[in-house]
Order: C-alpha cells, then structure tokens, then sequence
C-alpha cells in the first residue's frame, strides 16, 4: 500500500514537472535573460529530490554514499568524499594534510603554497585558514592560467605544496606541475570545480594532483544545489579526508552503522580509558562538512546527464569563438596547449587600444539582457581581504592586473540555445562596429 502510493505521488510529482515545464519558450532577442550560469534541471532531478524527502532521507546515508563510488568511478579516482560544498572540498584538501599521520609530508604552519592570484578565493583561502602562506604568481593572457616555469620559479626551501584552479574549465599545464611537484616532493591539489570532463594530453583533469576537488554549485557542471566532492586515488589520505569531514572522528562507520571494526568497545586511544566508545574517539582537529542523501539524490540523477552537459559546453564555446574570431578591440580565449577543456565560460579582454572599456561592452550587453561575470575576484592581492596577511609574490602580476581591469566572461552553459548564442555574437559584434 505505501509503495503504491508512493509511485503515485512520484507519477504526480512528474506530471507536475510538466505542466511547470509544458516547453521551451521561445527566445525573444533582448528580452529574454541568456544568464551566465545556472542549472539545467529535468523530471528525473525534481522526481529524484521528491522521492529522498519522501523517505525522509534527511542526513548523509546510503544515497551519499553510492553517488561517491559513482562519480569516483566517473572522474577515475578510486575514492570520493562528499561535501557540502566545492569550497569546503578545497578546506578539507587541504586540511587534510596537515595530520600529524603524515610525518615527514604534514603540511604546517608556515608552509609555502604556490597558487595564482586571478581566481576565487576559495582556493586561497584554505592556506590562510590553515597557517600557511600564499605564494602567488601570474597568468598568461588566452588562457588564463599559470604556467610550470612560473610555478617552478616560485619554489623555495619552505615550499610544500601547490594548489591551483583549471581556470573556467581550461586545463593549466598540470601535467608539467605535477612533475615539478613530484621532482620536488610537493603536494599538489587541483581545484577542478570548473572543469569536470577537461583533459590534458588526453587524460581527466583532478587526476593529477594527490586531491582534487569539485563544486556542485548551481552554476557548475552538475549540481546538488550546495554540495562538493573531494577525490583522490590514495587510499590512505582519502580515510584521513573522511575523518577531517566528520568531526575528526577515528570511527569509520557509516552514519547509522555500529562496529564495522568489531572493536567499538576493546580499544585504547589516547590518554582515554580502555573500551572507550570508538565512535567518540576524535584523531584529527576536524568539521562537520558533510551533505546530505536529499542533496546527493540530485547529484546522481544529475550525473547521468554529464556527457550532454559537458558537450553543449564545448558546442557553445565553439560557436562563440568560431562567431567572434577577429573582432577587433576583444582578445578572444584559447585552450592551452595538450587540452580539450570543458568550459565553465568564455572569456575575453578588452585590449587597450580597443576604443572602449570593459564597463562600455558589459553595460550594453547587461543592458540586453546578456548577462556577464568578472574573472571571479581577478587579483586577489589587491582586495581588502588579503592586504596585510601572510603572503609571498614572484613576479610582476601584470597580466593578474590585466584582467582585474579589463577582462570579462559571458555563459556557454548547458541552458544556453544556439539561437541565443547568435544572438551573443551579432551583440558583440554591433557594439564594436558602433564603438
């Protein structure tokens, strides 16, 4: 009797799907908004959050936990740890290398960690959070990533560890990195959030690094409305992950699950009482980032569609940079070398002969309705957040500057139409023929 009216509810919940969604509406140039980003939801999704609520799958369980040996599986990591964001899997990353477990590999207070100084702060801050101190270092214009000989020039004697983003879904050269870091003896963390699917010299992006990790943010590749991934292909530092994830308990049961070890009762850890419960022992200084089985009933529906996603990205990339090539005034973005990214966005810069400046394009763009977004925080240095904290910069951040001035992207995301991207284009270019 409850199945059954369950399946009716769930029978219900899509034909209210449905009638929410009774066909795309047509596209009325200027007014209707072609947004940067955002999440392309079906059926399956809403019928998906409805059935976990419905069993009140309200906590992490065994939806989380078969979405984690999924999308493992999918990025080619043997481990997953989700989290409840893309900012807290660059946290626990992180984190998760400064245990005393290590020895000789744990990261400290005071260690150096290169990364770049044009991106989003929550690849950066996890160093500050931890202690450490940012080293900083520059982009190349086009691609809008570092490069391995600007990375190598930023090593030092305290150096450990390198942790960069794939900016909006462009490889940087992580290949050429995760030798240096490996000739160095560095530990190398990516930030994938904008690149699932990317590859370099024909291999996934996240599978680099010892940690790589991933944002199911609405404007991202997949989502769980809040929700993140860490991965890694270490058995060891994944368990470490998973204990920094859950208070920094030593205990690895599942939620809801008792004596997996058949020694709840009959260890000694600490300086605390022999037989002390296991499932209260805490090894680690951890948190509680965990998600939840109603976010991770989404993050599986939405997987299946991955492939589709991560091709009308590359489709409307193509038909961006094939439509505009030639401009004058806009420098248009290329993939680095070795890669077939799958784009979070196109980016471009005005060039400082052009005429016009970047609020002159953005403006008239916003103004029809076609919504732009700065590289994120562009050169970290220079907010109030980071002036006066521990940091090291090599190089001039010339090109970090660049784009915090006049550098600019607009939506390839899965949501957007051809027509809409034409629409884009012909925009583009109208305003530089009038400028």
């Amino acid at each position: 009797m409850v199945d059954s009216a369950r399946s009716r509810l769930l029978e219900q919940v899509r034909g209210y799907h449905d009638a929410q969604s009774p066909g795309t509406a047509p596209f009325i140039p200027g007014q209707t908004p072609i947004l940067s980003s955002g999440a392309v939801l079906d059926a399956d999704d809403r019928e998906a959050l409805v059935a976990a609520a419905l069993d009140m799958r309200i906590a992490s369980g065994t939806i989380a936990t078969t979405f984690e040996s999924r999308f493992a599986r999918t990025l080619k990591r043997r481990k997953a740890v989700l989290t409840n964001s893309g900012s807290s899997a660059n946290l626990l990353a992180l984190s998760t290398l400064t245990s005393p477990t290590l020895g000789d590999e744990q990261l400290r207070p005071g260690d150096e960690v290169i990364t770049v100084a044009a991106g989003f702060p929550t690849t950066v801050n996890p160093i500050l959070q931890n202690g450490m101190v940012p080293v900083f270092v520059d982009i190349e214009l086009g691609t809008y990533n570092t490069t391995a000989e600007r990375v190598e020039e930023a090593i030092s004697p305290r150096t450990r560890a390198i942790m960069i983003a794939h900016t909006l879904g462009n490889p940087f050269p992580v290949a050429e990195v995760a030798e240096i870091a490996e000739r160095h003896n560095l530990h190398l963390i990516e930030d994938n959030c904008d690149a699932v699917g990317s590859t370099y010299n024909g291999r996934l992006t996240g599978t680099f690094g010892r940690f790589s990790t991933v944002s199911f943010y609405p404007a991202h590749h997949l989502t769980m409305g809040e929700g993140g991934m860490l991965l890694s292909s270490d058995i060891k530092l994944a368990k470490l992950a998973k204990s920094f994830r859950d208070w920094g308990r030593d205990c690895w049961c599942e939620p809801g699950e008792d004596d997996r070890c058949l020694k709840r009762f009959e260890l000694q850890l600490g300086t605390l009482p022999e037989a002390y419960d296991h499932k209260y022992v805490f090894s680690e200084v951890g948190y509680n980032l965990k998600s939840t089985d109603i976010h991770a009933a989404l993050g599986l529906s939405q997987l299946a569609k991955l492939p589709d996603f991560i091709e009308a990205r590359k489709r409307n990339w193509r038909q961006l940079r094939e439509g505009l090539d030639g401009l004058p005034g806009l420098l248009l973005p290329e993939a680095t070398p070795g890669s077939d990214p799958s784009w979070f966005g196109f980016i471009i810069t005005v060039e400082p002969d052009a005429g016009f400046d970047v609020p002159d394009v953005v403006n008239y763009l916003e103004a029809r309705n076609i919504r732009t977004r700065r590289l994120f925080a562009g050169n970290l240095t220079r907010h109030p957040a980071y002036i006066g904290k521990p940091q090291r910069i090599v190089g001039p951040l010339t090109n970090s500057d660049i784009v915090t001035e006049r550098t600019f992207w607009v939506g390839v995301y899965p949501g957007i139409t051809t027509e809409m991207i034409e629409y884009v284009i012909g925009t583009l270019k109208e305003f530089v023929a009038t400028h």
